[in-house]
Protein backbone atom coordinates (compact mmCIF):
# COMPACT_ATOMS: atom_id res chain seq x y z
CA UNK A 1 0.00 0.00 0.00
CA UNK A 2 2.71 2.41 -1.09
CA UNK A 3 0.26 5.21 -1.90
CA UNK A 4 -2.17 4.60 0.96
CA UNK A 5 -3.25 7.52 3.10
CA UNK A 6 -1.73 7.78 6.56
CA UNK A 7 -3.31 8.45 9.92
CA UNK A 8 -2.15 11.45 11.94
CA UNK A 9 -1.46 10.40 15.54
CA UNK A 10 0.58 12.11 18.25
CA UNK A 11 1.82 14.76 15.85
CA UNK A 12 3.13 12.23 13.30
CA UNK A 13 1.93 10.66 10.07
CA UNK A 14 1.67 6.94 10.73
CA UNK A 15 0.85 3.94 8.55
CA UNK A 16 -2.06 1.88 9.84
CA UNK A 17 -1.64 -1.85 10.35
CA UNK A 18 -5.13 -2.32 8.90
CA UNK A 19 -5.75 -5.55 7.03
CA UNK A 20 -8.16 -3.86 4.64
CA UNK A 21 -7.65 -0.83 2.40
CA UNK A 22 -10.35 0.67 0.18
CA UNK A 23 -9.90 2.55 -3.09
CA UNK A 24 -10.75 6.26 -3.17
CA UNK A 25 -12.37 7.01 -6.52
CA UNK A 26 -12.77 10.08 -8.68
CA UNK A 27 -16.54 9.88 -9.36
CA UNK A 28 -16.24 11.72 -12.68
CA UNK A 29 -13.67 9.32 -14.12
CA UNK A 30 -13.88 6.18 -11.95
CA UNK A 31 -10.08 6.41 -11.57
CA UNK A 32 -8.49 5.35 -8.28
CA UNK A 33 -6.95 8.37 -6.54
CA UNK A 34 -5.45 6.61 -3.53
CA UNK A 35 -6.34 3.98 -0.94
CA UNK A 36 -7.55 4.42 2.62
CA UNK A 37 -7.08 2.09 5.61
CA UNK A 38 -9.90 0.69 7.75
CA UNK A 39 -8.09 1.33 11.01
CA UNK A 40 -8.62 -1.41 13.64
CA UNK A 41 -9.88 -0.78 17.18
CA UNK A 42 -6.50 -1.16 18.90
CA UNK A 43 -5.07 1.74 16.89
CA UNK A 44 -8.09 3.84 17.81
CA UNK A 45 -7.42 3.10 21.48
CA UNK A 46 -3.80 4.20 21.11
CA UNK A 47 -4.89 7.50 19.54
CA UNK A 48 -7.43 8.11 22.30
CA UNK A 49 -4.80 7.51 24.97
CA UNK A 50 -2.47 9.99 23.25
CA UNK A 51 -5.29 12.56 23.18
CA UNK A 52 -6.09 12.00 26.85
CA UNK A 53 -2.46 12.66 27.78
CA UNK A 54 -2.26 15.73 25.54
CA UNK A 55 -5.44 17.12 27.12
CA UNK A 56 -3.74 17.56 30.48
CA UNK A 57 -1.44 20.20 29.02
CA UNK A 58 -3.74 21.65 26.33
CA UNK A 59 -6.54 22.55 28.73
CA UNK A 60 -4.09 24.62 30.81
CA UNK A 61 -3.08 26.79 27.86
CA UNK A 62 -5.04 30.08 28.04
CA UNK A 63 -7.86 30.41 25.53
CA UNK A 64 -6.20 33.54 24.15
CA UNK A 65 -3.15 31.42 23.28
CA UNK A 66 -5.14 28.45 21.96
CA UNK A 67 -6.88 30.56 19.34
CA UNK A 68 -3.56 31.76 17.91
CA UNK A 69 -3.29 28.36 16.24
CA UNK A 70 -6.73 28.91 14.71
CA UNK A 71 -5.74 32.33 13.38
CA UNK A 72 -2.76 30.65 11.68
CA UNK A 73 -4.98 27.83 10.40
CA UNK A 74 -7.47 30.31 8.95
CA UNK A 75 -4.70 32.05 7.03
CA UNK A 76 -3.41 28.73 5.68
CA UNK A 77 -6.90 27.78 4.53
CA UNK A 78 -7.19 31.07 2.65
CA UNK A 79 -3.77 30.67 1.04
CA UNK A 80 -4.52 27.11 -0.09
CA UNK A 81 -8.18 27.59 -1.00
CA UNK A 82 -7.93 26.71 -4.69
CA UNK A 83 -5.84 23.60 -4.02
CA UNK A 84 -8.25 22.44 -1.34
CA UNK A 85 -11.22 23.04 -3.64
CA UNK A 86 -9.63 20.97 -6.41
CA UNK A 87 -9.10 18.13 -3.94
CA UNK A 88 -12.80 18.15 -3.06
CA UNK A 89 -13.83 18.21 -6.71
CA UNK A 90 -11.56 15.30 -7.58
CA UNK A 91 -12.75 12.97 -4.82
CA UNK A 92 -16.32 14.22 -4.23
CA UNK A 93 -17.38 15.30 -7.73
CA UNK A 94 -18.89 18.70 -7.07
CA UNK A 95 -17.99 21.69 -9.22
CA UNK A 96 -14.93 23.77 -8.43
CA UNK A 97 -17.09 26.77 -7.43
CA UNK A 98 -19.20 24.57 -5.15
CA UNK A 99 -16.02 23.26 -3.54
CA UNK A 100 -14.69 26.77 -2.94
CA UNK A 101 -18.04 27.84 -1.50
CA UNK A 102 -17.94 24.87 0.85
CA UNK A 103 -14.55 25.88 2.20
CA UNK A 104 -15.70 29.47 2.62
CA UNK A 105 -18.36 28.16 5.00
CA UNK A 106 -15.75 26.13 6.84
CA UNK A 107 -13.46 29.14 7.21
CA UNK A 108 -16.35 31.08 8.75
CA UNK A 109 -16.45 28.50 11.54
CA UNK A 110 -12.72 28.85 12.17
CA UNK A 111 -13.20 32.61 12.39
CA UNK A 112 -16.12 32.25 14.81
CA UNK A 113 -14.18 29.87 17.04
CA UNK A 114 -11.44 32.50 17.34
CA UNK A 115 -13.91 34.34 19.58
CA UNK A 116 -13.80 31.60 22.21
CA UNK A 117 -12.27 33.81 24.95
CA UNK A 118 -15.54 35.75 24.96
CA UNK A 119 -17.91 32.98 23.86
CA UNK A 120 -17.01 30.57 26.66
CA UNK A 121 -17.17 33.12 29.45
CA UNK A 122 -19.22 32.19 32.49
CA UNK A 123 -21.08 34.47 34.90
CA UNK A 124 -21.17 35.26 38.59
CA UNK A 125 -23.05 36.96 41.41
CA UNK A 126 -21.67 38.57 44.53
CA UNK A 127 -23.54 38.20 47.82
CA UNK A 128 -26.05 35.53 46.81
CA UNK A 129 -26.20 35.30 50.56
CA UNK A 130 -24.36 37.50 53.04
CA UNK A 131 -20.64 37.20 52.30
CA UNK A 132 -21.15 34.36 49.79
CA UNK A 133 -20.31 34.65 46.06
CA UNK A 134 -21.27 32.24 43.28
CA UNK A 135 -19.56 31.66 39.93
CA UNK A 136 -20.35 29.55 36.86
CA UNK A 137 -17.33 28.64 34.75
CA UNK A 138 -16.95 26.53 31.62
CA UNK A 139 -14.34 23.81 31.37
CA UNK A 140 -13.49 21.45 28.46
CA UNK A 141 -14.72 17.86 28.40
CA UNK A 142 -11.50 16.07 27.42
CA UNK A 143 -11.26 13.84 24.35
CA UNK A 144 -13.97 14.36 21.72
CA UNK A 145 -14.53 12.89 18.24
CA UNK A 146 -16.37 13.60 15.01
CA UNK A 147 -17.53 11.20 12.30
CA UNK A 148 -18.12 13.14 9.10
CA UNK A 149 -19.80 12.36 5.72
CA UNK A 150 -18.71 12.36 2.09
CA UNK A 151 -20.79 15.25 0.78
CA UNK A 152 -18.95 18.14 2.49
CA UNK A 153 -15.47 16.81 3.27
CA UNK A 154 -14.03 20.26 3.93
CA UNK A 155 -16.82 22.16 5.66
CA UNK A 156 -18.35 19.64 8.05
CA UNK A 157 -15.12 18.74 9.92
CA UNK A 158 -14.81 22.49 10.49
CA UNK A 159 -18.25 22.56 12.13
CA UNK A 160 -16.59 20.73 15.00
CA UNK A 161 -12.78 20.86 15.12
CA UNK A 162 -12.23 24.62 15.70
CA UNK A 163 -14.74 24.87 18.56
CA UNK A 164 -13.52 21.66 20.18
CA UNK A 165 -9.87 22.64 20.39
CA UNK A 166 -10.49 26.34 21.11
CA UNK A 167 -12.50 25.39 24.21
CA UNK A 168 -9.59 23.21 25.37
CA UNK A 169 -10.52 19.70 24.20
CA UNK A 170 -8.45 17.25 22.17
CA UNK A 171 -10.12 16.20 18.93
CA UNK A 172 -10.19 13.03 16.80
CA UNK A 173 -11.63 13.08 13.27
CA UNK A 174 -12.89 9.99 11.45
CA UNK A 175 -13.79 11.21 7.94
CA UNK A 176 -15.77 9.32 5.34
CA UNK A 177 -13.68 6.64 3.70
CA UNK A 178 -15.11 7.81 0.35
CA UNK A 179 -13.45 11.26 0.60
CA UNK A 180 -10.49 11.04 3.00
CA UNK A 181 -7.98 13.08 0.99
CA UNK A 182 -9.53 16.43 1.89
CA UNK A 183 -9.16 15.68 5.59
CA UNK A 184 -5.56 14.64 4.96
CA UNK A 185 -4.92 18.08 3.43
CA UNK A 186 -6.64 19.81 6.36
CA UNK A 187 -4.38 18.04 8.82
CA UNK A 188 -1.29 18.88 6.81
CA UNK A 189 -2.23 22.53 7.26
CA UNK A 190 -2.99 22.04 10.95
CA UNK A 191 0.47 20.51 11.35
CA UNK A 192 1.98 23.67 9.87
CA UNK A 193 0.41 25.74 12.67
CA UNK A 194 2.58 23.99 15.27
CA UNK A 195 -0.30 22.62 17.33
CA UNK A 196 1.03 20.49 20.20
CA UNK A 197 1.11 16.76 19.47
CA UNK A 198 -2.10 14.91 20.33
CA UNK A 199 -4.43 17.92 20.24
CA UNK A 200 -5.83 16.91 16.85
CA UNK A 201 -5.66 13.43 15.32
CA UNK A 202 -6.92 11.88 12.10
CA UNK A 203 -8.06 8.25 12.04
CA UNK A 204 -9.30 6.72 8.79
CA UNK A 205 -11.62 3.76 8.84
CA UNK A 206 -15.04 2.15 8.65
CA UNK A 207 -17.57 0.69 11.07
CA UNK A 208 -15.01 -0.95 13.37
CA UNK A 209 -13.21 2.38 13.69
CA UNK A 210 -16.46 4.19 14.45
CA UNK A 211 -17.58 1.62 17.02
CA UNK A 212 -14.22 1.84 18.77
CA UNK A 213 -14.72 5.60 19.20
CA UNK A 214 -18.33 5.18 20.33
CA UNK A 215 -17.44 2.52 22.89
CA UNK A 216 -14.23 4.02 24.25
CA UNK A 217 -14.73 5.17 27.86
CA UNK A 218 -12.28 8.08 27.50
CA UNK A 219 -14.10 9.68 24.56
CA UNK A 220 -16.54 12.15 26.14
CA UNK A 221 -18.51 13.45 23.14
CA UNK A 222 -19.24 12.43 19.55
CA UNK A 223 -20.48 14.49 16.61
CA UNK A 224 -21.94 12.84 13.52
CA UNK A 225 -23.45 13.84 10.17
CA UNK A 226 -24.99 11.29 7.82
CA UNK A 227 -28.16 9.33 7.16
CA UNK A 228 -30.93 9.05 9.74
CA UNK A 229 -30.52 5.29 10.38
CA UNK A 230 -26.81 5.71 11.08
CA UNK A 231 -27.39 8.92 13.09
CA UNK A 232 -29.81 7.01 15.31
CA UNK A 233 -27.32 4.17 15.69
CA UNK A 234 -24.47 6.52 16.63
CA UNK A 235 -26.68 8.43 19.07
CA UNK A 236 -27.91 5.31 20.83
CA UNK A 237 -24.50 3.66 21.05
CA UNK A 238 -22.83 6.84 22.27
CA UNK A 239 -25.55 7.44 24.86
CA UNK A 240 -25.19 3.89 26.13
CA UNK A 241 -21.65 4.72 27.25
CA UNK A 242 -22.61 8.09 28.74
CA UNK A 243 -21.30 10.30 25.97
CA UNK A 244 -22.70 13.55 24.72
CA UNK A 245 -23.83 13.19 21.13
CA UNK A 246 -25.02 15.49 18.35
CA UNK A 247 -26.13 13.45 15.36
CA UNK A 248 -27.38 15.14 12.19
CA UNK A 249 -29.51 12.78 10.11
CA UNK A 250 -31.30 12.81 6.78
CA UNK A 251 -33.87 15.10 5.25
CA UNK A 252 -36.72 15.46 2.78
CA UNK A 253 -36.62 19.22 2.43
CA UNK A 254 -39.72 20.84 0.99
CA UNK A 255 -40.13 24.16 -0.79
CA UNK A 256 -43.57 25.78 -0.98
CA UNK A 257 -44.28 28.04 -3.96
CA UNK A 258 -47.18 30.50 -3.67
CA UNK A 259 -48.84 32.13 -6.69
CA UNK A 260 -47.39 35.54 -5.76
CA UNK A 261 -43.78 34.32 -5.83
CA UNK A 262 -41.34 35.83 -8.32
CA UNK A 263 -41.24 32.97 -10.84
CA UNK A 264 -37.81 33.66 -12.38
CA UNK A 265 -36.08 34.13 -9.03
CA UNK A 266 -37.86 31.14 -7.48
CA UNK A 267 -36.99 28.83 -10.36
CA UNK A 268 -33.32 29.80 -10.37
CA UNK A 269 -32.91 29.48 -6.60
CA UNK A 270 -34.84 26.21 -6.33
CA UNK A 271 -32.89 24.66 -9.22
CA UNK A 272 -29.61 25.61 -7.57
CA UNK A 273 -30.81 24.06 -4.31
CA UNK A 274 -32.13 20.86 -5.87
CA UNK A 275 -29.26 20.18 -8.27
CA UNK A 276 -26.28 21.86 -6.60
CA UNK A 277 -23.75 19.28 -5.40
CA UNK A 278 -25.81 16.80 -7.49
CA UNK A 279 -28.51 16.96 -4.82
CA UNK A 280 -26.13 15.34 -2.31
CA UNK A 281 -26.53 17.72 0.60
CA UNK A 282 -28.75 17.67 3.63
CA UNK A 283 -30.16 21.11 2.74
CA UNK A 284 -31.07 20.29 -0.87
CA UNK A 285 -34.68 20.99 -1.77
CA UNK A 286 -35.95 17.66 -3.05
CA UNK A 287 -39.71 18.31 -3.07
CA UNK A 288 -41.80 21.30 -4.16
CA UNK A 289 -45.39 21.90 -3.12
CA UNK A 290 -47.09 24.40 -5.39
CA UNK A 291 -50.15 26.22 -4.11
CA UNK A 292 -53.12 26.97 -6.39
CA UNK A 293 -52.26 28.88 -9.55
CA UNK A 294 -48.48 28.42 -9.02
CA UNK A 295 -48.75 24.85 -10.27
CA UNK A 296 -48.53 25.20 -14.03
CA UNK A 297 -45.99 28.04 -14.42
CA UNK A 298 -43.59 26.68 -11.82
CA UNK A 299 -43.80 23.13 -13.16
CA UNK A 300 -42.91 24.30 -16.65
CA UNK A 301 -40.12 26.57 -15.42
CA UNK A 302 -38.40 24.04 -13.14
CA UNK A 303 -38.59 21.35 -15.83
CA UNK A 304 -36.86 23.69 -18.28
CA UNK A 305 -34.19 24.55 -15.69
CA UNK A 306 -33.53 20.85 -15.08
CA UNK A 307 -33.38 19.94 -18.75
CA UNK A 308 -30.87 22.69 -19.58
CA UNK A 309 -28.52 22.36 -16.61
CA UNK A 310 -24.97 21.63 -17.77
CA UNK A 311 -23.59 18.42 -16.26
CA UNK A 312 -19.93 17.46 -16.42
CA UNK A 313 -16.53 17.21 -14.76
CA UNK A 314 -16.39 19.74 -11.95
CA UNK A 315 -13.06 21.24 -13.00
CA UNK A 316 -14.33 22.12 -16.49
CA UNK A 317 -15.49 25.67 -17.24
CA UNK A 318 -19.22 26.30 -17.23
CA UNK A 319 -20.22 23.04 -15.57
CA UNK A 320 -23.18 23.45 -13.19
CA UNK A 321 -23.44 19.94 -11.75
CA UNK A 322 -21.08 17.01 -11.30
CA UNK A 323 -21.55 13.25 -10.80
CA UNK A 324 -22.94 11.42 -7.80
CA UNK A 325 -20.43 9.91 -5.42
CA UNK A 326 -20.37 6.19 -6.35
CA UNK A 327 -21.66 3.68 -8.86
CA UNK A 328 -23.84 2.27 -6.08
CA UNK A 329 -25.40 5.71 -5.52
CA UNK A 330 -26.15 6.02 -9.24
CA UNK A 331 -27.86 2.63 -9.25
CA UNK A 332 -29.89 3.41 -6.13
CA UNK A 333 -31.03 6.82 -7.39
CA UNK A 334 -32.12 5.45 -10.76
CA UNK A 335 -33.97 2.60 -9.04
CA UNK A 336 -35.89 5.10 -6.89
CA UNK A 337 -36.93 7.05 -9.99
CA UNK A 338 -38.38 3.78 -11.25
CA UNK A 339 -40.23 3.32 -7.97
CA UNK A 340 -41.76 6.79 -8.39
CA UNK A 341 -43.02 5.77 -11.85
CA UNK A 342 -44.59 2.65 -10.39
CA UNK A 343 -46.32 4.81 -7.78
CA UNK A 344 -47.90 6.90 -10.52
CA UNK A 345 -45.56 9.90 -10.81
CA UNK A 346 -44.82 11.34 -14.25
CA UNK A 347 -41.16 11.69 -15.19
CA UNK A 348 -41.11 15.16 -16.77
CA UNK A 349 -37.31 15.23 -17.12
CA UNK A 350 -35.48 11.90 -17.02
CA UNK A 351 -31.85 12.01 -15.93
CA UNK A 352 -31.25 8.28 -16.04
CA UNK A 353 -28.63 6.96 -18.41
CA UNK A 354 -26.98 10.32 -19.05
CA UNK A 355 -23.40 10.42 -20.33
CA UNK A 356 -20.71 13.09 -20.45
CA UNK A 357 -18.40 13.07 -23.45
CA UNK A 358 -14.89 12.10 -22.46
CA UNK A 359 -16.03 10.88 -19.03
CA UNK A 360 -18.14 7.88 -19.97
CA UNK A 361 -17.10 5.93 -16.86
CA UNK A 362 -18.34 8.61 -14.46
CA UNK A 363 -21.27 8.16 -12.12
CA UNK A 364 -23.69 10.43 -13.95
CA UNK A 365 -27.30 11.04 -13.02
CA UNK A 366 -28.71 14.09 -14.77
CA UNK A 367 -31.35 16.40 -13.22
CA UNK A 368 -34.70 14.61 -12.95
CA UNK A 369 -38.20 16.01 -12.36
CA UNK A 370 -41.02 13.84 -10.99
CA UNK A 371 -44.54 15.28 -11.10
CA UNK A 372 -47.54 14.17 -9.08
CA UNK A 373 -45.84 12.17 -6.34
CA UNK A 374 -48.47 10.50 -4.14
CA UNK A 375 -48.50 11.98 -0.64
CA UNK A 376 -48.01 8.69 1.17
CA UNK A 377 -45.78 7.04 -1.43
CA UNK A 378 -42.24 5.85 -0.79
CA UNK A 379 -40.55 8.54 -2.86
CA UNK A 380 -42.37 11.48 -1.28
CA UNK A 381 -40.95 10.37 2.06
CA UNK A 382 -37.52 9.00 1.09
CA UNK A 383 -34.26 10.92 1.07
CA UNK A 384 -32.99 10.13 -2.44
CA UNK A 385 -29.76 12.13 -2.02
CA UNK A 386 -29.37 12.81 -5.70
CA UNK A 387 -30.49 15.29 -8.39
CA UNK A 388 -34.13 14.18 -8.30
CA UNK A 389 -36.81 16.80 -7.63
CA UNK A 390 -40.43 15.92 -6.92
CA UNK A 391 -43.58 18.01 -7.39
CA UNK A 392 -46.82 17.94 -5.42
CA UNK A 393 -49.77 20.32 -5.60
CA UNK A 394 -52.23 21.66 -2.99
CA UNK A 395 -54.79 24.45 -2.81
CA UNK A 396 -53.70 26.47 0.24
CA UNK A 397 -50.75 27.41 2.39
CA UNK A 398 -52.44 25.62 5.31
CA UNK A 399 -52.47 22.43 3.23
CA UNK A 400 -48.80 22.85 2.36
CA UNK A 401 -47.75 23.36 5.97
CA UNK A 402 -49.79 20.35 7.06
CA UNK A 403 -48.12 18.25 4.36
CA UNK A 404 -44.65 19.24 5.60
CA UNK A 405 -45.49 18.72 9.25
CA UNK A 406 -46.73 15.16 8.78
CA UNK A 407 -43.33 14.06 7.45
CA UNK A 408 -40.78 12.30 9.63
CA UNK A 409 -37.96 14.70 8.77
CA UNK A 410 -37.60 18.29 9.95
CA UNK A 411 -34.31 19.58 8.63
CA UNK A 412 -35.36 22.48 6.38
CA UNK A 413 -38.43 24.00 4.77
CA UNK A 414 -38.57 27.00 2.43
CA UNK A 415 -41.30 29.33 1.20
CA UNK A 416 -41.36 31.56 -1.88
CA UNK A 417 -43.83 34.42 -1.66
CA UNK A 418 -44.28 38.19 -1.76
CA UNK A 419 -46.57 38.13 1.28
CA UNK A 420 -45.16 39.02 4.69
CA UNK A 421 -48.23 37.52 6.39
CA UNK A 422 -47.74 34.22 4.57
CA UNK A 423 -44.06 34.22 5.45
CA UNK A 424 -44.79 34.82 9.13
CA UNK A 425 -47.38 32.04 9.25
CA UNK A 426 -44.96 29.66 7.56
CA UNK A 427 -41.99 30.33 9.81
CA UNK A 428 -44.23 30.17 12.89
CA UNK A 429 -46.05 26.93 12.09
CA UNK A 430 -43.70 24.80 10.01
CA UNK A 431 -41.94 21.99 11.89
CA UNK A 432 -38.36 22.35 10.65
CA UNK A 433 -35.17 23.50 12.31
CA UNK A 434 -33.90 25.57 9.38
CA UNK A 435 -36.42 27.78 7.57
CA UNK A 436 -35.90 29.79 4.39
CA UNK A 437 -38.04 32.62 3.08
CA UNK A 438 -37.27 33.23 -0.60
CA UNK A 439 -34.14 31.13 -0.09
CA UNK A 440 -33.44 27.65 -1.42
CA UNK A 441 -30.67 26.71 1.02
CA UNK A 442 -31.32 28.05 4.51
CA UNK A 443 -27.79 27.31 5.73
CA UNK A 444 -27.13 29.12 9.02
CA UNK A 445 -24.07 31.31 9.35
CA UNK A 446 -21.32 29.96 11.58
CA UNK A 447 -22.48 31.98 14.58
CA UNK A 448 -25.96 30.38 14.46
CA UNK A 449 -26.63 26.69 15.20
CA UNK A 450 -27.25 24.32 12.31
CA UNK A 451 -30.66 23.23 13.50
CA UNK A 452 -32.62 20.12 12.68
CA UNK A 453 -35.81 18.66 14.09
CA UNK A 454 -37.55 15.31 14.35
CA UNK A 455 -35.79 12.44 12.52
CA UNK A 456 -33.24 14.88 11.07
CA UNK A 457 -31.40 15.30 14.37
CA UNK A 458 -30.67 13.30 17.51
CA UNK A 459 -29.38 15.27 20.46
CA UNK A 460 -29.93 18.61 22.15
CA UNK A 461 -27.12 20.92 21.07
CA UNK A 462 -26.40 21.41 17.37
CA UNK A 463 -23.22 22.21 15.48
CA UNK A 464 -21.87 25.76 15.14
CA UNK A 465 -22.12 28.93 17.19
CA UNK A 466 -23.08 29.00 20.86
CA UNK A 467 -24.46 25.47 20.67
CA UNK A 468 -20.94 24.28 19.85
CA UNK A 469 -19.49 26.08 22.86
CA UNK A 470 -22.09 24.52 25.15
CA UNK A 471 -21.60 21.07 23.61
CA UNK A 472 -17.83 21.09 24.08
CA UNK A 473 -17.80 22.50 27.62
CA UNK A 474 -19.19 21.45 30.97
CA UNK A 475 -20.32 23.95 33.54
CA UNK A 476 -18.91 24.12 37.04
CA UNK A 477 -20.60 26.21 39.72
CA UNK A 478 -18.44 27.45 42.57
CA UNK A 479 -20.02 28.82 45.76
CA UNK A 480 -17.51 30.40 48.12
CA UNK A 481 -17.35 32.20 51.44
CA UNK A 482 -14.29 34.02 52.83
CA UNK A 483 -15.08 35.35 56.34
CA UNK A 484 -12.86 38.24 57.26
CA UNK A 485 -11.86 36.62 60.53
CA UNK A 486 -10.25 33.74 58.58
CA UNK A 487 -7.96 36.11 56.75
CA UNK A 488 -5.13 38.29 57.83
CA UNK A 489 -6.17 41.88 57.26
CA UNK A 490 -3.48 44.17 55.91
Amino acid sequence: MEHALLNYVNGQWTRSQAGTYLPVMNPATADVLTTVPLTPAQEVDAAVQVAAEAFQGWRRIPATDRIQYLFAFKNLLEENLDDLARTITEECGKTFNESKGEFRRGIENVETACGIPSLMQGYNNEDIASGIDEHMIRQPLGVVAAITPFNFPGMIPLWFLPYAIATGNCFILKPSEKVPTTSHRLFELLEETGLPAGVVQLIHGGKETVDALLDHPVVRAVSFVGSTPVARYVYERAAATGKRAQCQGGAKNTVVVLPDADLDMTTRIVADSAFGCAGQRCLANSLAVTVGAAREPFTEAIAEAAATRRVGYGLADGVEMGPVITAESKTRIERLVGVAEQEGARVLVDGRGGQVDGFENGYWVFPTILDGLPLDGEIANTEIFGPVFGLMHVESLDDAIALINRKAYGNMACLFTSSGAAARQFRYEVEAGNVGINLGVAAPMAFFPFSGWKASFFGTLHAQGRHAIEFYTQTKVVVERWPREWSRVF
